[in-house]
């Protein structure tokens, strides 16, 4: 068995629709009301049936949470199904599309298959702006080129159900995290091409907002830039101060502004950026990209300033930029990652029996 789970916050009749079409399947679905007023109690109540449960969270926690609500749900009652797809509900997913992503996850049981839409003049600009930015950062950010980053049609295989609960984020950033999460363990994405079904041009059935949402996605990215910057300012001022008034020599002021930069960089990178406690691992581990850090850090500082005959004080920024992104993708990944507790507070509101 195949399971379909659908996080759904305010939806309308296309839903009923969407599920009519889906009965017609031998899909079993999973819809998760996520804090949807009073009034939409009808069409979660006329969609109840006996291939479709749903769950409801009292109030609107997100879809990423949504996701893991219905995941928890399958893992807790250990729902015999062998591929379980993610799509939206607002009808803008194809069922030929969904029943072809879900053949290729079965097809590739390691890897994540994503429905990549086509990005061009079709897609409302919100949506192709977005969509060009977050494949910019995340490109940047994982290696990975994916072309269509924000699409809500996924499939997998049930064996990644843990690994997917773990992933940080209760709203539209668990999306993207969910994709660097599995770049970051070299797991397959697999794209296949789907059509997608704008409602108008300014895809005003979607409940994504801008900033509040673009700001969840880059957040730590956002803090972990703020942070590195005064870091660097530190460390330039520190360099500054110790080459010109004290007259040091240029790889041990660097070493020194290093060492106290470095100091300040990761009480604050674990205390306000990546919210970890304090523990001997991070530490160590911390000390170990410090050092390599260091050393390619006066590699490149050399390089720049003897090969190419850049003075020291801009040699040295060009080696703080050029080193950025290493220290972000290492401390995220592998330093400060973290696992989220689970919230369980979920109520069914099915009182069908569970299909095993």
């Amino acid at each position: 068995m195949d399971i379909l789970i659908i996080p759904a916050y305010q939806p309308d009749e296309r839903l009923i629709d969407l599920v009519n079409e889906i009965n017609k399947t031998e899909f079993f679905t999973i819809i998760v009301n996520d804090g949807s007023s009073d009034d939409k109690n009808k069409i979660f109540a006329s969609v109840s049936n006996s291939n479709t449960i749903v769950l409801s969270h009292d109030v609107n926690q997100g879809k990423g949470k949504a996701i893991k609500t219905a995941l928890q749900y399958i893992k807790d009652k250990e729902i015999d199904c062998e591929t379980i797809a993610i799509m939206d509900c607002d009808g803008q997913h194809l069922l030929k599309d969904v029943k072809n992503i879900i053949e290729k996850a079965k097809e590739n049981k390691d890897a994540l298959v994503i429905g990549a839409r086509k990005i061009g003049k079709e897609m409302p600009l919100k949506s192709r702006l977005g969509n060009q930015i977050t494949r910019s950062v995340f490109k940047l950010a994982s290696g990975v080129y994916i072309s269509d980053t924000q699409t809500g049609l996924r499939a997998f295989d049930r064996k990644f159900i843990d690994k997917l609960l773990q992933i940080k984020g209760n709203r539209y950033e668990y999306e993207t995290n969910m994709l660097l999460d599995f770049a970051k363990d070299k797991i397959k994405i697999l794209e296949v091409q789907i059509e997608t079904v704008y409602h108008d041009k300014q895809n005003s059935c979607s409940h994504f907002r801008v900033i509040r949402d673009s700001f969840m996605i880059y957040k730590d990215l956002l803090k972990f830039g703020t942070v590195s910057f005064l870091s660097f300012l530190l460390d330039y001022i520190l360099f500054a101060i110790l080459t010109t008034v004290f007259s040091c020599e240029m790889i041990l002021a660097n070493i020194l502004a290093r060492v106290i930069s470095g100091i300040f960089n990761y009480e604050i990178n674990c205390h306000f950026v990546f919210k970890e406690k304090q523990t001997l691992r991070t530490i160590i581990q911390y000390f170990c990209l410090a050092i390599f850090i260091l050393c390619i850090n006066n590699v490149l500082l050399t390089c720049y300033t003897n090969l190419l005959n850049i003075p020291a004080l801009y040699s040295k920024i060009l080696t703080e930029i050029t080193l950025f992104i290493i220290s972000f993708l290492v401390q995220k990944i592998f330093i400060f990652r973290k696992k989220e507790s689970k919230n369980r507070n979920v109520k069914e509101r099915s009182n069908l029996d569970e299909k095993k």
